[in-house]
């Protein structure tokens, strides 16, 4: 946890920032993913896992693995960026590229499951998944007891219900509030449907959150515990990238910067409030982040 004097002062709030880019893998994916494998039998683990990811989650399962001494196998969409493909190799996942969406990606890593016998480490939609998760929200308030919001961004809806139920669970009177890409609002449609619903996968640099449809468990959970659920420009997003950069010197990828790129949009406004923002992970394309620094104007509130 860091408290951001800077941004504080620029948005008019008490700001702290939960950076789970500087998390081994550079995201939060390594808390569920290590929470499923290691409660693994000896059989399980001896055939393998696999799972379906854009990429941060591909690296907690690598990751995951290694540590339970398991082969891993990953199916990543097309799309994925190539930073997050050489990592999740790098960490000893065998790769598999199908299609361009997630969506893709997860129907060819249930066929391969049940081809191979492995066993699926779901992204999102699953009770060990979202307790590991949870200890996000734990967390936060070993360190900080007392705050107001927190704001957490939203893919698939894992992090967000781990969070909040461990959250409100100590402390009910923390406003949780979601954030999703105005380009993939899978969340927000799903909760006016009363049901997960697919959405059409628009283009965005938050590729860590651009799910098309959330899981069962986590939007049961969401339902219950999440107060508001608010989307988020491209621009907005990019702007959130290069002020964490300018102004809090950490390097978040679009996903990550969701929560920040909020509170700039003003879609979260809550001035003199204690507020925690979620930062998901830092795994950004470096092309890209060049092409923010080179021609993003700097926030200056």
């Amino acid at each position: 946890m860091l408290h951001s004097h800077a941004l504080s002062r620029r948005l008019g709030v008490d700001l702290f920032l939960k950076a789970e880019m500087l998390q081994r893998t550079g995201s939060f994916k390594l808390r569920g993913a290590y929470n499923k494998i290691v409660q693994l039998s000896a059989e399980e683990k001896a055939r393998g896992v696999i799972a379906a990811s854009a990429g941060n989650h591909a690296q907690g399962v690598a990751v995951a693995a290694r540590l339970a001494n398991t082969p891993s196998v990953v199916v990543m969409p097309h799309t994925a960026p190539d930073s997050k493909v050489a990592a999740s190799r790098a960490y000893g996942a065998d790769i598999i590229l199908q299609g361009d969406h997630y969506h893709d990606a997860f129907v060819r890593a249930k066929e391969l499951a049940r081809e191979r016998g492995l066993t699926l480490i779901p992204g999102f939609d699953d009770p060990d998944i979202v307790a590991g998760q949870g200890t996000i929200g734990i967390e936060i308030l070993q360190d900080l007891p007392e705050f107001d919001e927190i704001v957490v961004p939203v893919g698939g809806g894992g992090l967000i219900a781990g969070t909040a139920l461990a959250i409100k669970s100590l402390q009910p009177t923390v406003r949780v509030i979601g954030v999703q890409a105005a380009a993939v609002p899978s969340l927000v449609a799903s909760l006016k449907a009363g049901r997960p619903v697919a959405t059409t996968a628009g283009q965005t640099i938050a590729d860590g959150i651009a799910v098309e449809q959330p899981g069962i468990l986590p939007l049961e959970i969401i339902g219950t515990y999440v107060d508001d659920v608010v989307t988020v420009t491209e621009d907005q997003i990019r702007t959130a990238v290069a002020a964490l950069l300018q102004r809090a010197k950490l390097l978040a990828e679009g996903a990550g910067a969701t929560p920040l790129a909020a509170m700039i949009g003003g879609q979260v406004v809550r001035s003199g409030q204690r507020v925690v923002l979620v930062l998901s992970g830092g795994n950004i394309d470096l092309d890209l982040l060049a092409e923010i620094a080179r021609t993003w104007a700097p926030f200056e509130g």
